[in-house]
């Protein structure tokens, strides 16, 4: 079953926009969803934000990394846009690398009610040592929540 065009547009008021403006603090209200065309096939969707910015809570100084996102969605899927400004507005948000990763996925299993979701940071050094936090869900009562558990235990780089 496909989604005719006009049912996937009608909540999105970022795409296209040439209006658009940044968040300047943590917002997670700017995230926005599209229903999914394929809710019958289960797929992963993939993310790669190599540009992620955030503040160290203590100092003040700007940590950077890498975030990775992949999920399996159910009927709401993360506009892409929207996804960018979200993690955008961490920019000025003080919290530690392991919060920041769990806030993220937090943020997007409330959002879209995933079947499975998972965030991984690859923060660069500071101070001679990096921080790769990960973390995922998955959605109780389904085949999901075993891979979810499975992949937690079984964890590589």
């Amino acid at each position: 079953m496909t989604t005719d065009k006009k049912t996937q547009l009608e909540n999105l008021t970022l795409l296209g926009n040439q209006a658009t403006i940044y968040p300047t603090e943590y917002s997670p209200a700017i995230l926005e969803t599209f229903k999914n065309a394929h809710p019958e096939r289960e797929y992963f969707v993939n993310f790669h934000c190599p540009e992620f910015t955030t503040l160290c809570p203590l100092t003040n100084q700007p940590d950077f990394a890498t975030i990775y996102i992949s999920y399996v969605p159910t009927i709401e899927m993360v506009e892409s846009k929207s996804l960018k400004l979200y993690l955008f507005s961490f920019r000025n948000h003080g919290s530690f690398h392991e919060d920041c990763v769990n806030i993220i996925l937090n943020d997007l299993v409330t959002l879209m009610d995933p079947l499975y979701l998972e965030v991984r940071g690859e923060f660069t050094p500071r101070g001679g040592i990096s921080i790769h936090p990960y973390a995922n869900y998955g959605k109780a009562g389904t085949r999901w929540e075993a891979v979810a558990q499975s992949r937690l235990e079984n964890f590589q780089f």
